[in-house]
């Protein structure tokens, strides 16, 4: 706590020591060249001599900054003595102060600034008696308090990023939970309301059957053997889609039969004749694999028209229609129902229809429906294989 109350006021300061920082600037460009041009005039070689081991032993500054300040300091020191007021190196001093407060906590920062700054300041005003002395001390103080500031700025930064990333996560985990009660609210919608109807046709179903003398070929016994396998498959279906959504955290078990797929549409259109709905099917081009997505999205596709032809169509036949291209798998479900009323359509945009849609976007792909010019209802997916590929892969 301390630490951030500290990090937020040194991060208020900065302009305060942007100010003090141009005021020590200014002070330096009107005192010290006059110095450094002495120095640089008389060429004495031990000025020279002491510069280049001080700033050589700089290239050792992260491994040894303890021994590289300290080299620094005993260079200003010998400068110092020689009758240099503001020695060449003592920019390096100031940079070693620098960087220590900025790499080093406030303990080890204090210790090396104390000790840096009464040796220089010592000998300032035994060899330069005067205002010397205070000006190496102001610079090594503000160099201090730079690397102190930047420091602080830098764990002010790191502060406010994590409590965004906090933040970020508590939202991401309030979204999840709400999803999670979401998914078991659908559950035990499904369990309680459609899964009950869904078993109570089944109990119907098998009860009527048995009412039913067995050698009664009649279609009435084969559709109410048909509503049974297709209620047993529901409610199947129904209790592993309850499964997941109540375990929305766990990875779906591997699902005891395969995917659909267009392999199994001969078995589908069986299911229809069940059902008193006589289907053909037409393929064009050469039949071949198909991602496992188009597949999916094909067959749904195909049950769900042939679904509501057996419902919402006045008529026994309906044709199915696969178009294998290089790119793409077209496909139409087509019937010959009664032509509609002017101005209205047979079978509603409901959840079937919109599913449909939904499925075949997901793939890039596109659907139309809707009533056929000569009659009838026609339903038209095109499905691309390449984007089918990419969200596969």
């Amino acid at each position: 706590m301390w630490a951030s109350a500290w990090s937020r006021l040194m991060a208020r300061q900065q302009l305060l020591l942007a100010s003090a920082i141009m005021s020590m600037v200014l002070f330096a460009v009107v005192t010290i060249p006059a110095d450094v041009r002495h120095a640089l005039s008389s060429h004495q070689p031990l000025n020279w001599a002491v510069s280049v081991v001080v700033y050589t032993a700089l290239m050792a500054r992260r491994r040894f900054p303890i021994g590289t300040v300290a080299v620094a300091v005993i260079g200003s020191l010998v400068l110092m003595a020689d009758g240099m007021a503001y020695p060449l190196t003592l920019p390096a001093v100031f940079y070693m102060l620098y960087s220590i407060a900025l790499a080093s906590g406030p303990g080890r920062t204090l210790t090396v600034g104390v000790a840096v700054k009464a040796a220089l300041f010592t000998t300032s005003l035994i060899t330069h008696p005067g205002i010397t002395g205070f000006v190496v001390l102001l610079w090594a103080a503000l160099a201090v308090t730079t690397g102190f500031a930047a420091r602080s700025h830098r764990a002010y930064v790191a502060e406010a990023e994590q409590r965004a990333r906090r933040a970020e996560q508590a939202r991401e985990d309030e979204a999840n939970r709400r999803v999670a009660e979401e998914r078991l609210r659908i559950a035990r919608e499904l369990h309680d309301a459609v899964g009950h109807h869904v078993a109570l046709i089944n109990v119907q179903a098998g009860a009527l059957a048995c009412l039913i003398d067995d050698e009664d070929r009649t279609p009435a016994r084969e559709s109410v053997a048909h509503i049974q396998r297709a209620s047993e498959e529901a409610l199947e279906d129904l209790r592993l889609t309850v499964g997941l959504l109540r375990e929305p955290g766990l990875q779906a078990a591997e699902p005891a039969e395969p995917v659909p797929g267009l392999d199994q549409l001969e078995e589908l259109i069986c299911s229809f004749a069940g059902a008193g709905l006589r289907v053909t099917s037409e393929v064009t081009g050469r039949a071949r694999p198909l991602p496992e997505a188009v597949e999916l999205t094909a067959y749904r596709v195909i049950q769900e028209s042939l679904t509501n032809t057996r419902k919402h169509a006045d008529c026994a036949t309906a044709v199915v229609r696969l178009g294998y291209e290089p790119g793409a798998l077209r496909l139409a479900v087509e019937d010959e129902g009664k032509a509609d009323p002017p101005g209205r359509r047979r079978v509603p945009e409901g959840h079937g229809i919109v599913g449909m849609r939904e499925r075949v976007a997901a793939l890039g792909g596109r659907l139309s429906a809707g009533p056929r010019p000569e009659g009838g209802y026609r339903v038209f997916a095109e499905l691309p294989l390449r984007a089918a590929r990419i969200e596969g892969s």
